[in-house]
């Protein structure tokens, strides 16, 4: 029977290299896979998965820790190679991905106590993976309350204030106002920051909140009646000021503006774009009725495929074409990825529509779908789709078709 491990990383969080005795190695198979291994320590500094953590990282005795889990008090690692029960090895973790973490999740644990202390909410939901943290409140903030947390939680950053987790005695741990997303049973480890955060937490922190650099909530958005933050915290953030800072630069450079009036050239530019759309369909409109007035009168069905005609323009331009004709109308334009084709016969994507004023378009809608892999429907006097195919045999299937 296996004994508790003992957690290390509950000692001393910065560390990462340790001896240990290998209690047990059983190996287990997940579907066509080699198979991995399963081992159980006396003793262990790697952090395993739980409360929106993912595990640490690393090596026992040179082989790859990929996965470390925790049930019953007993630590599982899960190694690529066995291990031999009985062996002393020597372990390490990855420390720059522990001390990435331990930054964050102080850093998640500064925030969500000002949040707590401020307004009230609680942290209802916490994930720290390896590129984005997010934090899950149970109440909603503005712009203003986002941008006032996040300075009080720097504030707190820049007074360097002790981090410290302890076991208390089940009489101190009555008397103390904690928080906790869940109810909790046997020995509860109480993380506090004074003046900003009392918390219940197992994971691995830093010692001081300075070590924790800036604190940058990135992204906010409402979720299940909450709120949901995204932030980035020490070399994270500066990761992330680094890659904005560099886009930045370069869209100074693109629009010839300042950098802190980059926003006000780009809503001119998006003004002159819009103004200039205007024009183009104004322009385009013109151009089809003037197409549609040059095409002649007739009963015979008129084909057309052409590449000037706007997609969202189709319908208008065919309507046009069939107030002059009696019979069959067919337009083609080929479709965004074979629009730089201008002349051939090759099989290419063709969006139409089909339409006609006194007969019922829908049987030579389907039959065409059905000749040329296409899909697409409308009414009875007109349908519309897509359709793959060479422009000889779709018009011979036009003109030879038969109501």
């Amino acid at each position: 029977m296996s004994t508790n491990t003992i957690k290390l990383y509950d000692e001393d969080s910065y560390l990462s290299d340790f001896s240990a005795t290998v209690i047990s190695c059983t190996a287990k198979q997940i579907d066509h896979q080699k198979p991995l291994y399963e081992v159980i320590l006396s003793a262990t500094a790697f952090f395993p998965e739980g409360g929106g953590q993912a595990s640490d990282t690393g090596i026992l005795n040179g082989i790859p820790v990929i996965d470390v889990q925790e049930k019953n008090e007993i630590i599982y690692h899960t190694l690529t190679a066995p291990l031999t029960e009985g062996e002393v090895i020597n372990g390490s973790v990855n420390q720059t991905r522990r001390f990435d973490f331990m930054q964050q999740h102080t850093g998640e644990h500064i925030l969500s106590g000002l949040v707590f202390k401020n307004f009230g909410y609680d942290n209802v939901g916490f994930h720290l993976g390896t590129d984005t943290v997010t934090v899950d409140f149970s109440g909603t903030f503005t712009e203003e309350d986002i941008r006032r947390i996040e300075e009080l939680a720097n504030d707190a950053v820049f007074h360097n204030i002790p981090v410290v987790a302890v076991y208390p005695d089940k009489v101190t741990l009555k008397s103390l106002n904690y928080r906790s997303k869940k109810e909790l049973s046997g020995a509860i480890r109480i993380v506090t920051i004074k003046g900003v955060d009392t918390c219940a937490c197992c994971a691995p922190h830093v010692k001081f909140t300075g070590e924790v650099g800036l604190i940058k909530v990135t992204s906010y958005q409402n979720y299940k009646g909450g709120t949901r933050l995204e932030l980035q915290c020490g070399k994270r953030a500066l990761t992330d000021y680094n890659k904005k800072e560099k886009n930045i630069q370069n869209i100074s450079v693109t629009l010839s503006a300042k950098i802190y009036e980059t926003d006000e050239a780009v809503k001119r530019l998006k003004d002159e774009k819009l103004s200039l759309e205007a024009k183009l369909t104004n322009l385009t409109i013109r151009l089809l009725n003037l197409k549609a007035d040059s095409i002649p009168s007739g009963e015979e069905p008129y084909i057309l495929f052409d590449y000037e005609i706007p997609d969202n323009q189709l319908r208008h331009f065919a309507n046009l074409v069939k107030e002059r004709r009696n019979g069959v109308v067919g337009i083609f334009i080929p479709s965004a990825k074979d629009s730089l084709i201008m002349e051939t016969d090759e099989p290419l994507e063709y969006r139409y529509v089909m339409c006609a004023k006194a007969m019922d378009v829908r049987p030579m809608g389907a039959e065409l779908n059905k000749s040329f892999l296409g899909r697409g429907g409308g009414s009875k006097e007109m349908v519309q789709g897509s359709i793959t195919g060479r422009r000889t045999d779709i018009a011979d299937f036009l003109k030879n078709f038969t109501f």
